[in-house]
């Protein structure tokens, strides 16, 4: 009986050792496998071929235009809450070169069309009106350079993104089809995912223009607004000095 026992035990002691190991691999194969299946972006990026190099310029270029006009704008929407009171002091004390050298000391949009105006005044007020407007134009378009190739990166950035994708598909299948009798779903999967790749960073790169173009766009306008309301001041200053003049 004592000689049986021992057997048995030996027996379940080799049982229970092979069902630990057992479960040893089973949980070690899956974390093997998925520390195998991680992607680094770069590598994604990688896989994204050829195409992945005019999206790249693109957002360089994007990157640049946004923190080069942010800075510009900003500059533009600063105003001295003063300029306005000081330049009706000097017209209405008759020192219109004062004011001129006011304009060309503040050196800002608002400056520059009233410094405009003032060169002509005591000629008709639409005349002095339409200089200030063509100034104003000149103006804006200064502050929205550089918009058009953000608009442009925002709308071609995901056709270029996709045209990586169709091209990249082409190719999956083209590699599915010469494989012969050793096709397998491997080979055509991880063509479609790299080809994938093109897309998303094109969608990443259109939406950051979109997003930057947009927010430009509506600081801009904020200008706009400003240099609209410095102009009808500047002409309510024109007429009623004429006013005072003919009285």
């Amino acid at each position: 009986m004592s000689v049986l026992a021992t057997i048995l035990a030996q027996q379940t002691v080799e049982v229970i050792d092979t069902a630990a190991a057992v479960a040893t691999s089973a949980t070690a194969a899956p974390a093997a496998a998925a520390e195998a299946a991680q992607l680094s972006v770069w590598e994604l990026c990688l896989k994204g071929g050829v195409i992945m190099i005019p999206l790249l310029l693109l957002s360089i270029i994007s990157i640049y235009i946004f923190i080069e006009r942010y800075i510009v704008v900003s500059r533009a929407r600063k105003e001295d809450p003063t300029f306005m009171k000081r330049i009706k002091d000097y017209v209405n004390e008759g020192e219109i070169e004062s004011a001129e050298n006011l304009c060309r000391r503040t050196d800002s949009p608002a400056s520059r069309m009233i410094a405009k105006g003032l060169s002509l005044i005591g000629r008709p007020a639409d005349d002095i009106q339409k200089s200030i407007d063509n100034m104003g134009n000149v103006e804006v378009a200064g502050l929205s350079k550089g918009l058009p190739w953000l608009a442009t990166t925002a709308a071609g950035a995901p056709m270029i993104g996709f045209l990586g994708t169709v091209t990249g598909m082409v190719t999956a299948f083209f590699n599915l089809a010469n494989a012969g009798t050793s096709a397998s779903i491997d080979i055509l999967a991880g063509g479609i995912y790299e080809a994938l790749v093109t897309t998303v960073a094109g969608l990443i790169v259109g939406i950051i223009a979109l997003f930057a173009y947009n927010y430009l766009l509506a600081r801009i306008n904020g200008v706009v607004n400003a240099l609209e309301s410095r102009t009808a001041e500047f002409m309510d200053l024109v007429k009623d000095s004429k006013t005072q003049t003919l009285n």
